[in-house]
């Protein structure tokens, strides 16, 4: 079958995924900071106000644009590599990415279960994102693999 290039679509995949590292490392700054503010009776008011409920929904908007990234990043990995082989399950980059979604679908999940009534669920966003770390690095190697295969 001839199939157009595609190019674009990996363009739209590299840009996606730079902005999601890019999320990630934001919410990882904005997270520890929440934490620390959280964890210590240091009164941090000379620095940020002691309500620090933007810092909180800057944290949000920014899980919610990574989920979105992250799905988009699945539905072009579909297309893409049913476009280009017919099938699924050429390499490892698969497993890594369906891991990948379904991680920063828990973390996203447990994010809104976090109150005083469920402090399991701050345990489960916090371990969550840790591995996530991992993950993200095992996605963007074997991406890079892939990657390779589709340039010209």
């Amino acid at each position: 079958m001839d199939l157009p290039s595609f190019i674009w679509l990996w363009k739209i995949a590299a840009w996606s995924m730079g902005l999601s590292l890019l999320a990630y490392s934001l919410l990882a700054v904005t997270g520890i900071w929440m934490f620390r503010k959280r964890a210590s009776r240091y009164n941090f008011s000379t620095l940020f106000p002691e309500d620090y409920s933007g810092i909180r929904k800057f944290h949000y908007m920014t899980g919610i644009a990574m989920v979105s990234l992250v799905i988009l990043l699945l539905l072009i990995g579909f297309v893409g590599t049913l476009g280009e082989y017919g099938s699924l399950g050429h390499s490892q980059h698969l497993w890594a990415g369906l891991i990948t979604v379904l991680l920063v679908l828990l973390s996203a999940g447990s994010a809104t279960l976090i109150s005083t009534r469920w402090v399991w669920a701050r345990r489960i966003h916090i371990s969550t994102n840790i591995i996530l770390f991992f993950v993200f690095a095992w996605v963007s190697l074997s991406g890079w693999s892939v990657v390779q295969k589709y340039l010209p």
